[in-house]
């Protein structure tokens, strides 16, 4: 009988412990390949010049496409653009968090890597707000600092 309850316990761990099905959803809703078809920067009028992912300015991110796996969480993105001198293919992993934000959104971690999908920051990534998601169009938001104010880049994405 103990040997029973034990079992029992430990499959509830097990299943309670496992992702919601909201990240589930998410995780599906993913998996694809994506464009960034535009980064805006909202209530902040201007050009600016901002570098994204400590990688490239947001003009080489501009129409790039990115693939996302869903079964082992990794993917890649294509860097272009007219006078990005870091073009090319790049690597990354990437969760969904589980703890929704005060205003109801997730957020995404994205970590870069090699090819071979270790990382290559020392295990340090991005934490991004995903505003939207749907099945044809996902937004995302970072807020870093600006002269001591919140500035929020806008990137806005559609499925392929």
């Amino acid at each position: 009988m103990k040997k029973v309850l034990f079992i029992l316990v430990a499959a509830l761990l097990v299943i309670s412990c496992g992702p919601s099905k909201t990240a589930i959803d998410a995780r599906k809703t993913f998996r694809g390949d994506w464009v960034l078809n535009s980064i805006t920067y909202p209530n902040n009028p201007g050009d600016f010049n901002v570098t994204l992912f400590n990688e490239a300015s947001a003009s080489c991110f501009q129409g790039s496409m990115w693939s996302f796996v869903s079964n082992n969480n990794t993917g890649t993105y294509t860097l272009q653009g007219p006078g990005c001198e870091a073009t090319g293919e790049r690597y990354f992993n990437w969760s969904i968090d589980e703890e929704n934000t005060p205003d109801g959104a997730y957020d995404l971690m994205l970590k870069p890597t090699d090819d071979r999908y270790r990382s290559t920051t020392g295990n340090q990534g991005f934490r991004i707000n995903l505003r939207q998601l749907s099945e044809t169009s996902m937004t995302w938001e970072q807020t870093v600092t600006l002269e001591g104010s919140p500035f929020v880049i806008q990137m806005n994405f559609t499925k392929l």
